[in-house]
Protein backbone atom coordinates (compact mmCIF):
# COMPACT_ATOMS: atom_id res chain seq x y z
CA UNK A 1 0.00 0.00 0.00
CA UNK A 2 1.21 3.13 -1.32
CA UNK A 3 1.78 5.76 1.69
CA UNK A 4 0.63 9.37 2.13
CA UNK A 5 3.81 10.75 1.79
CA UNK A 6 5.38 8.77 -0.52
CA UNK A 7 2.83 10.31 -2.77
CA UNK A 8 3.23 13.71 -1.31
CA UNK A 9 4.22 16.20 -4.27
CA UNK A 10 8.09 17.05 -4.37
CA UNK A 11 9.31 20.72 -4.07
CA UNK A 12 7.73 24.00 -2.06
CA UNK A 13 4.80 26.25 -2.64
CA UNK A 14 5.83 29.39 -4.76
CA UNK A 15 5.00 32.61 -4.23
CA UNK A 16 2.57 32.57 -7.37
CA UNK A 17 3.16 35.46 -9.30
CA UNK A 18 2.23 35.69 -12.70
CA UNK A 19 1.44 37.83 -15.72
CA UNK A 20 -0.25 37.48 -19.21
CA UNK A 21 2.61 37.65 -21.82
CA UNK A 22 5.30 37.55 -18.85
CA UNK A 23 7.03 34.25 -19.98
CA UNK A 24 6.62 35.14 -24.07
CA UNK A 25 10.53 35.79 -25.10
CA UNK A 26 10.86 32.31 -23.81
CA UNK A 27 8.11 30.62 -25.43
CA UNK A 28 8.88 32.24 -28.28
CA UNK A 29 12.32 31.22 -28.29
CA UNK A 30 11.52 27.08 -27.32
CA UNK A 31 8.96 27.54 -30.90
CA UNK A 32 11.51 28.91 -33.03
CA UNK A 33 14.51 26.69 -31.64
CA UNK A 34 12.70 23.41 -30.83
CA UNK A 35 9.68 23.15 -33.04
CA UNK A 36 10.93 20.70 -35.09
CA UNK A 37 11.76 18.27 -31.92
CA UNK A 38 8.22 18.94 -30.76
CA UNK A 39 6.34 17.89 -34.12
CA UNK A 40 8.82 14.80 -34.76
CA UNK A 41 7.61 13.63 -31.16
CA UNK A 42 4.73 10.94 -31.26
CA UNK A 43 2.83 12.18 -28.36
CA UNK A 44 4.27 15.79 -27.36
CA UNK A 45 3.45 16.00 -24.65
CA UNK A 46 4.70 19.68 -22.66
CA UNK A 47 4.55 20.59 -18.96
CA UNK A 48 4.54 24.15 -17.43
CA UNK A 49 5.85 23.25 -14.36
CA UNK A 50 4.84 25.66 -11.66
CA UNK A 51 2.60 27.73 -13.28
CA UNK A 52 1.33 29.63 -10.38
CA UNK A 53 -1.40 31.82 -8.86
CA UNK A 54 -3.22 32.05 -12.39
CA UNK A 55 -3.03 29.92 -15.60
CA UNK A 56 -2.52 32.37 -18.06
CA UNK A 57 1.12 30.69 -18.53
CA UNK A 58 0.11 27.82 -19.89
CA UNK A 59 -2.54 28.93 -21.74
CA UNK A 60 -0.26 30.72 -23.59
CA UNK A 61 2.06 28.19 -23.92
CA UNK A 62 -0.31 25.97 -25.84
CA UNK A 63 -1.15 28.99 -28.52
CA UNK A 64 2.33 29.53 -28.70
CA UNK A 65 3.59 25.84 -29.32
CA UNK A 66 0.59 25.06 -31.65
CA UNK A 67 1.83 26.87 -34.01
CA UNK A 68 4.66 25.04 -35.06
CA UNK A 69 3.41 21.72 -33.65
CA UNK A 70 -0.37 21.27 -33.95
CA UNK A 71 -0.61 18.58 -31.82
CA UNK A 72 0.99 19.49 -28.95
CA UNK A 73 -0.63 19.06 -25.64
CA UNK A 74 0.33 21.15 -22.75
CA UNK A 75 -0.07 20.11 -18.98
CA UNK A 76 0.10 22.72 -16.00
CA UNK A 77 1.47 21.17 -12.71
CA UNK A 78 0.93 22.95 -9.43
CA UNK A 79 2.27 21.73 -5.82
CA UNK A 80 -0.52 24.14 -4.62
CA UNK A 81 -3.84 22.32 -4.71
CA UNK A 82 -6.15 25.73 -4.74
CA UNK A 83 -4.37 26.79 -8.26
CA UNK A 84 -5.07 23.79 -9.92
CA UNK A 85 -9.01 23.78 -8.83
CA UNK A 86 -8.74 27.90 -9.75
CA UNK A 87 -7.45 26.54 -12.96
CA UNK A 88 -9.37 23.79 -14.11
CA UNK A 89 -12.26 25.81 -15.34
CA UNK A 90 -9.42 27.33 -18.27
CA UNK A 91 -8.96 23.43 -19.61
CA UNK A 92 -10.17 22.67 -23.07
CA UNK A 93 -8.81 20.10 -25.70
CA UNK A 94 -4.90 20.07 -25.28
CA UNK A 95 -4.75 21.64 -21.79
CA UNK A 96 -5.04 20.10 -18.54
CA UNK A 97 -4.10 21.38 -14.92
CA UNK A 98 -2.64 18.39 -12.25
CA UNK A 99 -1.68 18.52 -8.37
CA UNK A 100 1.97 18.22 -8.12
CA UNK A 101 5.63 18.95 -8.29
CA UNK A 102 9.10 17.92 -9.56
CA UNK A 103 8.39 14.54 -9.32
CA UNK A 104 5.75 15.37 -12.53
CA UNK A 105 2.42 13.84 -11.97
CA UNK A 106 1.40 12.08 -16.08
CA UNK A 107 2.17 8.89 -17.33
CA UNK A 108 4.20 10.14 -20.12
CA UNK A 109 7.11 11.44 -20.45
CA UNK A 110 7.11 14.92 -21.18
CA UNK A 111 8.62 16.08 -25.05
CA UNK A 112 9.10 19.68 -23.36
CA UNK A 113 9.45 21.12 -19.28
CA UNK A 114 9.00 24.75 -18.54
CA UNK A 115 10.11 25.92 -15.42
CA UNK A 116 9.63 29.50 -14.64
CA UNK A 117 10.73 31.34 -11.97
CA UNK A 118 10.19 27.72 -9.61
CA UNK A 119 14.05 27.68 -8.15
CA UNK A 120 14.20 31.29 -6.95
CA UNK A 121 13.46 30.69 -3.67
CA UNK A 122 15.77 27.15 -3.45
CA UNK A 123 19.37 26.85 -2.39
CA UNK A 124 22.12 27.07 -5.22
CA UNK A 125 23.30 23.48 -3.95
CA UNK A 126 19.66 22.08 -4.63
CA UNK A 127 19.87 23.37 -8.55
CA UNK A 128 21.85 19.94 -9.65
CA UNK A 129 19.39 17.66 -7.56
CA UNK A 130 16.14 19.46 -9.26
CA UNK A 131 17.82 19.79 -12.64
CA UNK A 132 18.90 15.49 -12.27
CA UNK A 133 14.87 14.74 -11.29
CA UNK A 134 13.36 16.72 -14.22
CA UNK A 135 15.57 15.48 -16.68
CA UNK A 136 15.31 11.83 -15.81
CA UNK A 137 11.01 12.59 -16.29
CA UNK A 138 12.14 13.89 -20.43
CA UNK A 139 11.56 12.14 -23.05
CA UNK A 140 14.29 10.73 -25.52
CA UNK A 141 16.26 14.10 -26.97
CA UNK A 142 13.42 15.99 -24.66
CA UNK A 143 14.25 19.77 -23.54
CA UNK A 144 14.03 21.64 -19.77
CA UNK A 145 13.88 25.10 -20.09
CA UNK A 146 14.67 26.97 -16.33
CA UNK A 147 14.95 30.38 -15.56
CA UNK A 148 13.56 33.63 -14.24
CA UNK A 149 12.55 36.98 -15.56
CA UNK A 150 10.63 40.01 -14.83
CA UNK A 151 7.56 40.64 -13.05
CA UNK A 152 6.38 41.70 -16.73
CA UNK A 153 8.87 39.68 -18.91
CA UNK A 154 11.48 42.77 -20.57
CA UNK A 155 14.22 40.66 -18.87
CA UNK A 156 14.68 36.85 -19.08
CA UNK A 157 17.48 34.39 -18.67
CA UNK A 158 16.89 30.55 -18.81
CA UNK A 159 19.19 27.43 -19.12
CA UNK A 160 18.20 24.52 -21.55
CA UNK A 161 18.72 20.84 -20.38
CA UNK A 162 18.12 17.61 -22.00
CA UNK A 163 18.70 14.03 -21.01
CA UNK A 164 22.39 14.37 -20.59
CA UNK A 165 21.85 17.88 -18.74
CA UNK A 166 22.40 21.66 -19.32
CA UNK A 167 23.70 23.00 -22.64
CA UNK A 168 22.95 26.48 -23.36
CA UNK A 169 22.04 29.85 -21.52
CA UNK A 170 19.85 32.27 -23.23
CA UNK A 171 19.79 36.07 -22.48
CA UNK A 172 16.82 38.01 -23.97
CA UNK A 173 15.25 41.30 -23.31
CA UNK A 174 13.43 43.82 -24.84
CA UNK A 175 16.28 45.97 -25.92
CA UNK A 176 14.64 49.54 -25.42
CA UNK A 177 14.42 48.70 -21.61
CA UNK A 178 18.41 47.67 -21.70
CA UNK A 179 21.12 50.07 -20.37
CA UNK A 180 23.62 47.52 -20.61
CA UNK A 181 23.97 44.00 -21.48
CA UNK A 182 24.50 43.57 -17.54
CA UNK A 183 21.44 44.51 -16.73
CA UNK A 184 20.24 41.10 -16.97
CA UNK A 185 22.41 39.78 -14.31
CA UNK A 186 19.49 40.48 -12.06
CA UNK A 187 17.55 37.78 -13.65
CA UNK A 188 20.32 35.09 -13.59
CA UNK A 189 18.64 31.48 -12.97
CA UNK A 190 19.69 30.49 -9.43
CA UNK A 191 22.22 28.25 -10.79
CA UNK A 192 23.98 31.03 -11.51
CA UNK A 193 22.70 34.60 -9.89
CA UNK A 194 25.39 34.30 -6.68
CA UNK A 195 27.81 32.99 -9.09
CA UNK A 196 28.50 36.83 -11.09
CA UNK A 197 31.78 37.94 -9.14
CA UNK A 198 35.27 38.48 -10.41
CA UNK A 199 36.48 34.59 -10.60
CA UNK A 200 33.26 33.28 -12.05
CA UNK A 201 32.84 32.61 -15.92
CA UNK A 202 29.58 34.39 -16.19
CA UNK A 203 31.09 37.26 -15.11
CA UNK A 204 33.47 37.53 -17.38
CA UNK A 205 30.64 37.28 -19.83
CA UNK A 206 29.36 40.12 -18.62
CA UNK A 207 31.71 42.21 -18.23
CA UNK A 208 32.91 41.69 -21.84
CA UNK A 209 29.27 42.09 -23.28
CA UNK A 210 29.11 45.01 -21.33
CA UNK A 211 32.69 45.71 -23.48
CA UNK A 212 31.30 45.00 -26.62
CA UNK A 213 28.06 46.68 -25.93
CA UNK A 214 29.83 50.00 -25.06
CA UNK A 215 32.19 49.43 -28.49
CA UNK A 216 29.07 49.16 -30.21
CA UNK A 217 27.61 52.62 -29.14
CA UNK A 218 27.82 53.95 -32.56
CA UNK A 219 25.59 51.87 -33.81
CA UNK A 220 22.96 53.33 -31.21
CA UNK A 221 22.19 55.66 -34.21
CA UNK A 222 20.36 52.94 -36.04
CA UNK A 223 18.54 51.28 -32.69
CA UNK A 224 19.30 49.59 -29.88
CA UNK A 225 18.75 46.23 -32.16
CA UNK A 226 21.84 46.81 -34.20
CA UNK A 227 23.48 47.72 -31.50
CA UNK A 228 23.17 44.44 -29.86
CA UNK A 229 23.67 42.37 -33.08
CA UNK A 230 27.13 44.53 -33.11
CA UNK A 231 28.13 43.51 -29.75
CA UNK A 232 26.90 39.64 -30.08
CA UNK A 233 29.01 39.83 -33.33
CA UNK A 234 31.98 40.63 -31.28
CA UNK A 235 31.44 38.38 -28.39
CA UNK A 236 31.73 35.87 -30.79
CA UNK A 237 35.71 36.33 -30.79
CA UNK A 238 36.01 34.76 -27.23
CA UNK A 239 32.33 33.35 -26.50
CA UNK A 240 30.85 30.34 -28.02
CA UNK A 241 27.54 31.81 -29.12
CA UNK A 242 25.14 29.26 -30.16
CA UNK A 243 22.96 31.05 -32.42
CA UNK A 244 22.86 33.82 -35.13
CA UNK A 245 21.28 37.24 -36.41
CA UNK A 246 18.09 35.83 -36.75
CA UNK A 247 17.50 35.27 -32.85
CA UNK A 248 19.81 38.45 -31.93
CA UNK A 249 17.40 40.55 -33.83
CA UNK A 250 14.63 39.40 -30.85
CA UNK A 251 17.25 40.74 -28.45
CA UNK A 252 18.25 37.16 -27.81
CA UNK A 253 21.60 35.63 -27.55
CA UNK A 254 22.45 31.89 -26.44
CA UNK A 255 26.02 30.85 -25.35
CA UNK A 256 27.30 27.29 -24.45
CA UNK A 257 26.60 26.08 -21.32
CA UNK A 258 30.41 24.84 -20.69
CA UNK A 259 31.63 28.44 -21.24
CA UNK A 260 29.30 29.77 -18.06
CA UNK A 261 29.12 26.94 -15.47
CA UNK A 262 29.90 27.68 -12.42
CA UNK A 263 33.51 26.98 -10.97
CA UNK A 264 33.99 24.15 -8.97
CA UNK A 265 34.21 25.28 -4.98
Amino acid sequence: MTSRAATRPVGTVTRGTTNPNRLRRMDRWIAAVHGAGLRRADDPVAVDLGYGAAPWTAVELLLRLRTVAPRVRVVGVEIEPARVAAARPYEREGLAFRHGGFEIPIPQRPVLVRAANVLRQYDEDQVAEVWARLCARLAPGGLLVEGTCDEIGRRHVWVALGPEGARTVTFATRLGSLERPSDLAERLPKALIHRNVPGEPVHAFLRDFDRAWAAAAPYASYGARQRWQRAVRDLRADWPVMDGPVRWRQGEVTVAWEALAPRAR
